[in-house]
C-alpha cells in the first residue's frame, strides 16, 4: 500500500519519480482499510527537503499511511515559503484533539542554546506530554530526541569541542529488538552535530535501552518503553547530499568546518559522495512503522488510554 499525500505536495512527484507509492485524497478514499496516521512535526529550516525525506523513509512500507504535517503554532520560518506552509502545514494548537498513531518531532539547528531558551519549548514541552495521551509512538529525531529524553528522563546534552560530523560506524546493541529486525552487527549513519548525549547518563535513568552506539560518537538509538518512544540522535533520513551541502555551505560562509568523515571516497571532496546508510535506514523506519501496526489499537480513541508498553 501507498503512502498518502496531497498532489501538490513537492514530494508527491518527488517519490513518484524514484518508484515510491504514493496516492491522492480520492484514491485513498476508495480503499476500505484505516490508515495509520503519522504525524510529521517539522521543525528543520529546510521543510520541503525534510517533510520528503522521511516521507521516502515510512512510504517504502506495504501499508497505507497518511502524513499530516505538523509546524509550532507561533513560530515563523523564514526559509520556506508562506504558501508551502499554508497549505501543507497545520500548527499544533490544531491538532492538540487529535490522535496519531506516529509522530517524528524532527531536529533543529538550535543545539547552542539551553532547551528552555528556544522560543518554542513551552509549547513543544506540551507537544511531548500530549504524546502520552494522543500518540501510541512517537520518534524524536537528533535535537528532538535530544529533547524528548531531556524532558523525560532529565539527561543532559553536552557540547562537543569540535562538530561530530560525517558517518559512522554503529554497534548493534540489541539485535533481538523488533527495530533492528534484519539489521547487520555495524551500521553506518550521517552525524551532524555539536552536542551529544552520554551513556553513562543513558544508563542511570530508568527504562532506556541503547539500540545502536559508536566508540566515536557515542549513543545513537535509545528506546524508551515507558514513554512508547525512540530517540536517534543522528541521521538516517538524510539524503546521499545532504552532508555535502552542510559541508559546502560552511566552506561558502568561511565557517570552520572539518570535512566530514568517512563520507566522501578517501575523505576527498571533490569526488562525488557515497551512501552507505540508505538500506538500514528504510529497516529501521519499515521496522517502527511495523511495530505500529502490529500494536496500535485499530480504535483510534483507544490510543493512550492502554498500557504503556508497546508490546503490554
Amino acid at each position: 500500500m501507498p503512502i498518502k499525500l496531497p498532489h501538490d505536495l513537492p514530494a508527491f512527484d518527488v517519490l513518484s519519480r524514484e518508484g515510491v507509492m504514493v496516492m491522492g485524497e480520492a484514491q485513498a478514499a476508495h480503499q476500505d482499510i484505516r490508515p495509520l496516521r503519522i504525524g510529521l512535526l517539522n521543525l528543520m529550516p529546510k521543510k520541503i527537503a525534510t517533510e520528503t525525506q522521511f516521507a521516502r523513509l515510512i512510504g517504502a512500507t506495504p501499508l497505507q499511511l497518511e502524513l499530516s504535517l505538523i509546524r509550532m503554532s507561533e513560530h515563523e520560518t523564514k526559509t520556506t515559503s508562506a504558501e508551502h506552509m499554508e497549505s501543507f502545514y497545520r500548527p499544533f494548537r490544531e491538532v492538540r484533539d487529535e490522535k496519531f498513531d506516529g509522530l517524528i518531532i524532527t531536529g533543529a539547528p538550535i543545539e547552542h542554546l539551553p532547551f528552555e531558551d528556544v522560543t518554542y519549548w513551552d509549547e513543544l514541552v506540551e507537544v511531548m506530554n500530549w504524546t502520552q495521551t494522543n500518540v501510541h509512538s512517537t520518534f524524536g529525531v537528533c535535537w528532538g530526541g535530544m529533547a524528548m529524553i531531556n524532558h523525560f528522563h532529565g539527561v543532559q546534552k553536552h557540547i562537543l569541542p569540535a562538530k561530530a560530523f560525517g558517518c559512522f560506524r554503529q554497534k548493534n546493541l540489541d539485535p533481538a529488538s523488533p527495530y533492528l529486525r534484519g539489521f547487520s552487527d555495524e551500521c553506518v549513519i550521517p552525524v551532524s552535530r555539536w552536542t551529544e548525549m552520554r551513556q553513562d547518563e543513558i544508563d542511570a535513568a530508568d527504562g532506556l535501552r541503547t539500540l545502536l552506539g559508536s566508540d566515536e560518537v557515542g549513543p545513537c538509538l535509545v528506546e524508551d518503553t515507558r514513554h512508547r518512544a525512540l530517540y536517534i540522535f543522528n541521521h538516517f533520513e538524510y539524503d546521499s547530499h545532504t552532508l555535502k551541502e552542510e559541508y559546502d555551505r560552511d566552506v561558502a560562509n568561511g565557517t570552520a568546518i572539518n570535512v566530514p568523515r568517512n563520507y566522501y571516497p578517501g575523505d576527498d571532496p571533490s569526488r562525488p559522495p557515497q551512501n552507505r546508510w540508505r538500506s538500514h535506514a528504510h529497516l529501521l523506519y519499515g521496522n517502527w512503522i511495523s511495530e505500529i501496526y502490529l500494536t496500535t489499537p485499530f480504535d483510534m480513541d483507544e490510543i493512550g488510554q492502554k498500557s504503556t508498553d508497546l508490546r503490554g
